[in-house]
């Protein structure tokens, strides 16, 4: 039996480690193909253990954690993403960051991904927020490392709401596994109104 623990505060701090290990492991796999190592996840997931607002979503399988979703104000994610946002109309205090969804391949399809969103979105709402968003990135439907079996999230993203936010398309920097340094990719946010 899988076990979803909503964690914040201290008990969120003490997950984040193994919220890095898997951050490696499942971003590995397209379309993310990141080659990341603990030292730029220290620094990455510092803003959890700093802000007031986040949130952790745990996913256990006994006490081994099998995925993670985290969230904070959207503000917190204000010097990578706020000019992305700039055309929405909407200040960045009414948006609530979504931020990463990683589950191990064997527990998809399980209903995990959607008791992650609703953590969030309940969340964003104690919060006060208005709107939910996430970004993910975009890459050509050619890309030579594209898996032959691989289906995008789109439709799970649909069926909760969400959809693509014209223009707001924001850059981020990581390795990817087939690179020798670090290169900007293109992040598309979805977003939709709680």
């Amino acid at each position: 039996m899988i076990q979803v623990e909503r964690l914040t505060g201290d008990a969120l701090g003490r997950a984040l480690p193994d919220v890095a290990g898997l951050r490696i492991e499942v971003f590995r796999a397209f379309p993310y193909l990141y080659d990341g190592d603990l030292a730029y996840e220290e620094r990455y997931l510092q803003v959890y253990r700093e802000s007031e607002d986040a949130i952790l979503v745990g996913a256990y399988d006994g006490d081994r954690l099998i995925g993670a979703a985290t969230g904070t104000s959207m503000e917190d994610h204000a010097d990578d993403f706020g000019a992305a946002l700039a055309g929405t109309g909407l200040p960045l205090e009414r948006i609530f960051y979504c931020a990463e969804s990683v589950l191990l391949p064997g527990y998809r399809g399980q209903g995990i991904g959607h008791r992650f969103f609703d953590a969030r979105e309940a969340h964003a709402r104690a919060l006060g927020r208005s709107h939910c968003a996430f970004c993910g990135v975009l890459r050509p439907t050619d890309h030579p490392l594209r898996p032959d079996a691989y289906r995008p999230l789109d439709a799970f993203w649909r069926k909760r709401g969400y959809a693509p936010v014209p223009g707001a398309v924001a850059q981020f920097r990581w390795k990817d596994l087939d690179r020798a340094d670090e290169t900007d990719h293109d992040l598309q946010f979805w977003m939709r109104a709680l």
